[in-house]
């Protein structure tokens, strides 16, 4: 009893803390993907509080962070510049509904899907555009307007500051677990340049927080079919970058801490907090997987935490802004930086050599095209080209082994799945020139798969028959016997019955 009362004060206290360590590196990421969005920075604002608030409340899986995301912002500046913000609100509200659908539906399933060379490729690409992003810390605007790398004192005081906060983060739990090293850190490099007046950037300088409550606005767009095609395909869009960036974070989450999440939940939760937020003024968000990573590695893993960063973010915008602006940027960069060499996978380097060459492909393509372009296409281009490397290297697999039975029939012992990428070779282990007047491929070591499949058979009947012979099927399985059922008279063959043989059937798995 005392353990259990001890270990939840424990679990309150990590969560919290850990909150408060999210909510302050989530100011200048939303921030700065409002501005990507080419929006108010409290739009961005509003979204982390709400989307974070709302799925971490009602269904979002413990100890992962929502909010306003990089990945949906890049979507959002063509509709914005084209139609205007209140356009946005509509389609993040359309988003909502659309990934509510997804929930209801139970498409988050689908996410089983993504191989494991693809989620390697995935959070790589991730780590290396969490980098790049800490990359424009490093420059400033010079006299003719231009944007220019630091040189001389302001750069090297930055480095400092970011290598100060990374040395916390990295040795501090060694002495104690009490706080958060990545709050810590925060902590104690603002109180070093507010005591020595040290001249770097801080918070306030990238933008004002300061603001009220979210209120509640409909979009003023007009309720017309023409209003509906124009969000419309951007809501599909975000939808499905949201959820498939969300999903991956929560499987990734799940095994950092060797828990089990539920994505149809994670879908629903995501859509509520996107149509409720649409109506109160902000951008959208889905999952953000680098706030996640701090939260996990700050010893968050409940509810709470995701609730109370969101809380102490919505604080920070009402009550706190003036000490939040004060805070270094080089402090936030240090987080980040720790961050991208815990989600980065090192031990790619390691097996590249050992996976099959076409893993060791997925694996780079994922990550170069989510530094190149985002998280969502990347995901969808891997598993693409490993459902074609799949299906190329099981197209080979097919083959056959004869033999003439008594009655002189001419038996094709038919070994390996018959598809659309195996009917090639399938077709070219006949002979009907040749073979006797009866022949028999017996299926009692393949399967028939698609409608590619019948075709070949059918096409190979009408071989036999042109050749004046028969073909006969044995051992047919039962989902090859429903396809031919429906295939009806465009399949012409013989099905040999067999009472005697019987097929594992997969519903009853």
């Amino acid at each position: 009893m005392f353990t259990i009362f001890v270990n939840r004060v424990a679990s309150v206290k990590d969560d919290l803390l850990s909150g408060l360590t999210v909510a302050l590196a989530l100011v200048p990421e939303a921030v700065a993907f409002a501005f990507v969005a080419g929006v108010n920075p409290l739009v961005g604002l509003y979204a982390a509080f709400m989307v974070g608030l709302i799925t971490a409340s009602i269904g979002g899986r413990p100890g992962m962070i929502s909010g306003a995301t990089g990945a949906l912002a890049v979507v959002m500046v063509a509709l914005v510049a084209e139609h205007g913000v209140e356009y946005l609100f509509a389609t993040v509200v359309l988003m909502g509904i659309i990934q509510i659908s997804a929930g209801v539906l139970k498409l988050g399933k689908f996410i089983r899907m993504v191989p494991h060379p693809v989620m390697l490729g995935f959070v790589n690409g991730l780590a290396i555009v969490i980098f790049l992003a800490q990359l424009q810390n490093f420059q400033v605007t010079g006299e003719t307007g231009e944007t220019e790398w630091m040189v001389g004192s302001p750069l090297y005081t930055l480095i400092g500051l970011i290598a100060l906060t990374m040395v916390i983060i990295k040795y501090l739990p060694l002495l104690t677990r009490a706080i958060p090293s990545s709050l810590a850190a925060i902590l104690v490099v603002s109180a070093l340049v507010i005591v020595f007046n040290m001249d770097t950037r801080t918070v306030g300088d990238v933008a004002s927080i300061a603001g009220g409550f979210p209120e509640f606005h409909i979009p003023a767009v007009p309720l017309t079919l023409e209003t509906l095609w124009i969000i419309l395909p951007y809501a599909f869009i975000l939808a499905a970058i949201g959820l498939i960036e969300s999903l991956l974070t929560l499987t990734l989450i799940d095994e950092l801490t060797q828990t089990r999440g539920k994505g149809n939940r994670e879908c629903i939760g995501q859509g509520v907090a996107n149509t409720v937020t649409g109506f109160f003024g902000g951008m959208g968000g889905c999952a953000m997987i680098g706030q996640s990573m701090i939260n996990v590695n700050s010893g968050g893993r409940g509810r709470l935490s995701g609730i109370s960063a969101a809380l102490f973010l919505l604080f920070f915008i009402l009550v706190a802004s003036p000490l939040i602006e004060m805070i270094p940027l080089a402090a936030l960069v240090g987080v980040m930086f720790i961050v991208v060499i815990g989600t980065f996978e090192w031990s790619s380097f390691r097996i590249i050599g050992k996976i099959p060459r076409a893993d060791a492909f997925v694996l780079i393509l994922v990550s170069g095209v989510t530094v190149a372009t985002d998280l969502a296409i990347a995901v969808i281009v891997g598993v693409i080209v490993s459902a074609l490397v799949f299906a190329w290297e099981h197209a080979k697999n097919i083959r056959v082994e004869t033999h003439i039975t008594e009655k002189g029939e001419k038996v094709y012992e038919l070994i390996g799945p018959l598809f659309f990428s195996s009917i090639h070779n399938f077709n070219n282990l006949f002979d009907p020139k040749s073979d006797p007047e009866e022949v028999i491929i017996d299926f009692g070591r393949s399967r028939v798969y698609d409608h590619s499949a019948l075709e070949a058979i059918d096409s190979l009947a009408e071989r036999y028959i042109s050749a004046g012979k028969r073909l006969h099927l044995r051992h047919v399985s039962e989902e090859c016997r429903v396809l031919l059922e429906k295939a009806g008279d465009l399949v012409e063959v013989n099905v040999i019955e067999d009472p005697k043989y019987r097929v594992a059937d997969d519903r009853l798995a």
